[in-house]
């Protein structure tokens, strides 16, 4: 079952890439770009998707009137930002990875995916806990 591996396309030829596989820590949550150049991507624990998809539908309810960061830290700590101008687009910076922006039209979409993802991955962060138990 794992890694499990989604893309989310637009009439544009738009690609977002999302997988969640296992992890030493529990669970390894991939976003990625392979449309972009130099294919950026971001990797976050399953705390990190939670925030990421609380943070896209954020996004879409207050995008006119904008919206504070969000951090999460630990071994996959990241920043996610709205940004609004020259278009709407949530923008995730990690410091080892760089910046993956998700345009708006993916928003819908891609929440969804990660609910099903923030799922699966705390589900391998429950099975990692048991086997240390």
């Amino acid at each position: 079952m794992f890694p499990r591996i989604r893309e989310i396309t637009d009439s544009f030829g738009g690609c977002l890439r999302g997988s969640v596989e296992e992890h030493p820590a529990g669970a390894l949550v991939v976003v990625e770009r392979p449309d972009v150049p130099g294919r950026p991507r971001v990797m976050l624990d399953a705390y990190g998707a939670d925030v990421l998809a609380g943070s896209v539908m954020s996004a879409r309810l207050s995008v006119s009137q904008g919206l504070p960061d969000e951090y999460v830290d630990g071994a996959f700590g990241a920043c996610f930002k709205l940004v609004t101008r020259p278009a709407a687009m949530m923008r995730i910076e990690q410091e080892d990875m760089g910046v993956l922006e998700i345009p708006a039209p993916f928003w819908d979409r891609f929440y969804a995916e990660m609910c099903l993802v923030a799922a699966h991955a705390r589900e391998l962060v429950r099975r990692a806990d048991a086997r240390v138990h």
